[in-house]
C-alpha cells in the first residue's frame, strides 16, 4: 500500500473522534444510532481498526456528512477561475481561458485616448469584441467605427486593425480571438 494511502487512512480515525466530540455522543449513543459496536467504534477512531464502507457509511449517515468527509479525500479543483491580469502597452488583458490554443477569451481595459494615432496591423486569427463599458474605436481597413456598451464586432486579422478608446474614459470590452481563424458563434433566438 502506498503512503499516500496510509495517511488517508491514518487521518480517518481523528476526524471521526473530533465529529462524534463536536456533536457531544458518547460511543454507546453513536453505537445505537449506526448499530456499529462501542468497541469497534473505540479502536476506528484509535486506528486499531481499519476503516471500510460497511462501517464508514452508517457513520456519515449518522453525522450527516459526505463519506469524502470522513476519509479526507482530496478537494475536487477549484471551479473559480484565478484571473493574472497582464499589463502591455498600457493595456490590461485578464484572460478568461486557461487552455493554450483554440479559442481565447480576454476582458480588456484600453486607457482613456491620449491623442493616439491608431496603428493598423494584421496578423492571423479572427476576432470577436464586445463593448462593456465606454466606448472603443475600431480601425478596420479603410473604416473608422465607435462602438458603444452593448455592440460587438468581428473581423478576420488579416484586415488591418486598430482599437482603443475613443475618448477620454477608458474602454472595457470583452475579446474573443482565435489564431486559426476560429469564429465565434452567436445563437440567435429563433424568432416565432
Amino acid at each position: 500500500m502506498d503512503d499516500e494511502l496510509e495517511a488517508v487512512l491514518a487521518g480517518v480515525g481523528p476526524r471521526l473522534r473530533a465529529l462524534r466530540t463536536h456533536r457531544q455522543m458518547t460511543l454507546a449513543e453513536l453505537s445505537g444510532e449506526t448499530g456499529i459496536s462501542e468497541s469497534t467504534l473505540s479502536r476506528l477512531e484509535s486506528g486499531g481498526r481499519r476503516p471500510n464502507l460497511e462501517l464508514l457509511l452508517p457513520l456519515a449517515r449518522a453525522y450527516g456528512v459526505p463519506l469524502d468527509e470522513l476519509v479526507g479525500a482530496p478537494q475536487t479543483g477549484d471551479p473559480r477561475v484565478h484571473l493574472k491580469p497582464v499589463h502591455r502597452s498600457g493595456r490590461t488583458f485578464v484572460p478568461l481561458t486557461r487552455r493554450a490554443g483554440g479559442l481565447q477569451a480576454f476582458k480588456m481595459i484600453c486607457p482613456p485616448s491620449r491623442d493616439e494615432q491608431p496603428d493598423p496591423r494584421t496578423h492571423e486569427g479572427y476576432e470577436w469584441l464586445y463593448v462593456l463599458e465606454g466606448r472603443l474605436r475600431l480601425v478596420l481597413g479603410d473604416r473608422d467605427l465607435v462602438l458603444k456598451p452593448g455592440e460587438a464586432a468581428e473581423f478576420d486579422t488579416h484586415v488591418p486593425h486598430w482599437f482603443g478608446s475613443a475618448d477620454e474614459r477608458p474602454v472595457e470590452l470583452l475579446s474573443l480571438f482565435g489564431t486559426q481563424g476560429e469564429r465565434a458563434h452567436v445563437r440567435a433566438r429563433a424568432g416565432r
